[in-house]
């Protein structure tokens, strides 16, 4: 599987070692910056690795910054992106099920590398359920459609 990530400076060092856990796991990573420590803005990762998941250079993606909150607001900005900021496995597994979400975003300020791994693993390993959820996938595509200046449907 390919995929995106990206971080802001607070989130480079979970980057780093997911990055490493998931190309150990036979994934290609597609790595969307930042490349150290030192002040970065996280719409600067999240904007190309979202949209590397919507153009399809990327099956999913994952970003990281101190909360999550910037990524997920970021990233929930490219239209196609669903992104959840999660900070447990239950979470994870839901927005992959019921939401579709193709973009994780992770806390890395407030969750452990063991948890965090554990995450990525239920991230990769859940489908989407479909059946009733995907009235309301399409109904977020609708949303998007409003924006663009289309009726949603």
């Amino acid at each position: 599987m390919k995929i995106a990530i990206g971080a802001d400076h607070r989130g480079y060092s979970a980057k780093e070692r997911m990055k490493a856990f998931l190309q150990d796991a036979g994934h290609v990573v597609l790595d969307f910056g930042t490349e150290s420590n030192r002040p970065y803005d996280y719409p600067d990762s999240a904007y190309p690795a979202a949209r590397g998941v919507v153009e399809g250079k990327a099956d999913l993606g994952i970003l990281f910054c101190g909360t999550g909150i910037g990524m997920s607001i970021a990233a929930n900005k490219v239209h196609g992106v669903r992104a959840a900021l999660c900070h447990d496995e239950l979470t994870t597994e839901m927005a992959r099920r019921h939401n579709n979400a193709n973009v994780l975003c992770l806390p890395a300020d407030l969750i452990g590398e063991a948890l965090m791994k554990r995450m990525v693993e239920v991230w990769l390993k859940t489908v989407f359920e479909g059946g009733r959820h995907e009235q309301r996938i399409k109904k977020v595509g609708g949303i998007e459609k409003d924006q663009d200046g289309k009726h949603a449907s």
